[in-house]
């Protein structure tokens, strides 16, 4: 595994947050727009409990180097 090049994911368990440290730009958009979810001081450096899904999407697609994505996770629950 190139550790240039991590792939990691994050979740609340309504939303996944995934992390690619080889597209990241270190522009900091993510800490600004949403300062209780990352955290690029500490580890795990991401806590998507510490905001709603909907706030979470609105950071992730600010990312301008595409470093961050993410995607849904299916309730199939009754």
């Amino acid at each position: 595994m190139n550790p240039n090049n991590l792939s990691k994911e994050y979740t609340n368990g309504k939303v996944t947050i995934v992390w690619q440290s080889g597209k990241c730009i270190h522009s900091t958009n993510c800490v600004k727009n949403n300062p209780d979810v990352f955290h690029p001081k500490e580890k795990p450096w991401i806590l998507p409990e510490a905001s709603t899904s909907e706030k979470i999407i609105e950071t992730v697609k600010k990312c301008p180097s595409g470093a961050l994505t993410y995607y849904l996770n299916n309730k199939d629950q009754d």
